[in-house]
């Protein structure tokens, strides 16, 4: 779970990075000069790249988050009454913890 969550919050973190680092370059465009001509472009093809990264990370936890969602489904038309218990099990501590309050 928490290998998820810290993928979740990369790729959020990478997108806020993203959308910065393009304001930044909108903001410098009109400055003249070889080194900032060379920065921004630099740093164009850096998130550009980073943008194809973050696109295969998403396709790769939605394609394994799929995969769990079917082996969870198999499990349940496997073993349906198991299935039925351990929800109703889920069930009566959720009730039992949401009743303490």
């Amino acid at each position: 779970m928490s290998d998820e969550v810290t993928r979740e919050k990369l790729i959020s973190d990478f997108k806020v990075l993203a959308n910065d680092a393009e304001e930044l370059l909108k903001a410098t465009a009109n400055q003249a000069g070889e080194r900032i001509t060379a920065a921004r472009k630099r740093i164009e093809q850096s998130l550009e790249e980073g943008k194809k990264t973050v696109s295969e990370a998403e396709s790769a936890f939605v394609d394994k988050t799929k995969e769990m969602a079917k082996a969870a489904d198999d499990y349940v038309r496997q073993n349906p009454w198991n299935a039925v218990g351990i929800a109703a099990g889920i069930g009566l501590v959720l009730g039992l913890l949401l009743r303490r309050d």
